[in-house]
C-alpha cells in the first residue's frame, strides 16, 4: 500500500487510493442496510481490531475512548456517532487507524473491504440536493455508490486541537500598509468547511479571493484569466496573484492542478500553494519538485495569510 501511495502523491497523474469501508445501519423496518464509504489511503496508518478501550470523562458523545497502539495512546471515534446512523447494537469491531493534520486518531468502522486504484475525475462532488457537509465525493461503482468522507470537518469539530486557528489580530490590521486589496487569490478546496474559514480569513485579512470547489473549477478559473490577460494586455499578477489548493478533490486533484500551471510558460510567475493534511516532510520535497512555491499543513491557518504576504503582493 505505502509505495504506491508514495507514486501518487509525487505523480500529479490525477489518480488515488481508496480504504472502502462499511457503516451499517437499521431502517425503520429492522432491515440492516449497508452503506458504504471511502477514506484515501494517504491517511491510513493501518487497520486493526477493536482493541480494548478505555472510557474518557466528559468526553464527546462521538468518542469512544481512548486505545493504545503499542506505546501510543489514541483517541477512538465512533463514526457512526458522527454521521448520526441508527445501528441499533451492530458492532464496530474494526478501527481504522487515520494519520493526517499532525495528529493520529481511530475510527470506528463496521467493516473493511478492499483498497481501489481510480482517477479523480471518476469522484464526483456531491449532489447539491445531499446537503451533507460530511461528504466531499461520490465514486459510482457498479451496485453501490462510495461516498468519500471529509475526515478534517468531522474531527476537526470534536478536538480544539484539529481546528482552523484564527491569524493575530495584529497580522490582520497590516492590511491598510501592505494594500492586499489590490490582489486576488484563487482557493481550491473540496471541503466547504475548510475553504470558508481559509477564504473568510483571507477576505478578513484584505484580499480578493475566488473559490473552487476542485481543481477542475480551479484550472478553468485560470484558464479565463490567462484569456483575459492576452486580450487586455493586462500582466496576470494584476488578476490572478497566487492560487491555493488542497490535494485531495473531486474532478482533480491539487498536484494535477499544480502540474498543469507549470507546464504553461506564461503561467511561471504564478505561485501555486498546497494547503494540505497530508503535507508530511517527505510529500513537501516531492511536491515542490512538483512546481509548489510552498507547502502548508492544515490547520495552520495564520501561516498562510503570512505565506500569502510574501507570495501575492
Amino acid at each position: 500500500m505505502e509505495p504506491n501511495n508514495k507514486i501518487l502523491l509525487e505523480s500529479g497523474t490525477n489518480e488515488l487510493e481508496i480504504v472502502e469501508f462499511r457503516i451499517d445501519e437499521v431502517d425503520g423496518k429492522g432491515n440492516v442496510v449497508p452503506c458504504y464509504f471511502g477514506v484515501n489511503v494517504a491517511k491510513v496508518r493501518e487497520i486493526i481490531r477493536l482493541p480494548e478501550t478505555r472510557k474518557v470523562v466528559n468526553s464527546h458523545p462521538c468518542v469512544s475512548g481512548m486505545i493504545k497502539l503499542r506505546d501510543q495512546v489514541i483517541t477512538l471515534i465512533d463514526l457512526s456517532r458522527s454521521l448520526n446512523k441508527n445501528t441499533d447494537g451492530i458492532p464496530a469491531d474494526r478501527v481504522i487507524v487515520l494519520e493526517f493534520n499532525r495528529i493520529v486518531v481511530g475510527i470506528q468502522v463496521h467493516s473493511v473491504s478492499r483498497i481501489y486504484r481510480i482517477f479523480w475525475e471518476n469522484v464526483e462532488p456531491p449532489v447539491k440536493a445531499i446537503h451533507d457537509a460530511n461528504i466531499t465525493g461520490v465514486v459510482k461503482m457498479e451496485d453501490r455508490i462510495i461516498l468519500i468522507l471529509d475526515f478534517e470537518k468531522i474531527i476537526g469539530e470534536l478536538s480544539s486541537t484539529m481546528a482552523l486557528a484564527a491569524p493575530g489580530e495584529d497580522l490582520m490590521q497590516a492590511n491598510s500598509a501592505l494594500n492586499r486589496g489590490t490582489r486576488t487569490i484563487l482557493v481550491a478546496d473540496d471541503s466547504a468547511f475548510i475553504r470558508r474559514t481559509m477564504c473568510g480569513s483571507l477576505r478578513e485579512a484584505g484580499y480578493k479571493v475566488v473559490e473552487a470547489e476542485n481543481g477542475e473549477e480551479a484550472w478553468e478559473h485560470v484558464q479565463a484569466v490567462r484569456q483575459k490577460c492576452a486580450e487586455s494586455g493586462q500582466p496576470l499578477k494584476d488578476l490572478l496573484s497566487l492560487v491555493i489548493t488542497d490535494i485531495e478533490m473531486p474532478r482533480m486533484d491539487g498536484l494535477h492542478l499544480t502540474a498543469l500551471i507549470r507546464k504553461e510558460a506564461d503561467l511561471g510567475g504564478l505561485p501555486v500553494v498546497i494547503f494540505s493534511s497530508l503535507a508530511s516532510d517527505d510529500n513537501k520535497l516531492k511536491w515542490r519538485n512538483l512546481g509548489a512555491s510552498d507547502i502548508l499543513t492544515k490547520p495552520d491557518l495564520p501561516n498562510l495569510v503570512e505565506k500569502a504576504d510574501t507570495l501575492a503582493l
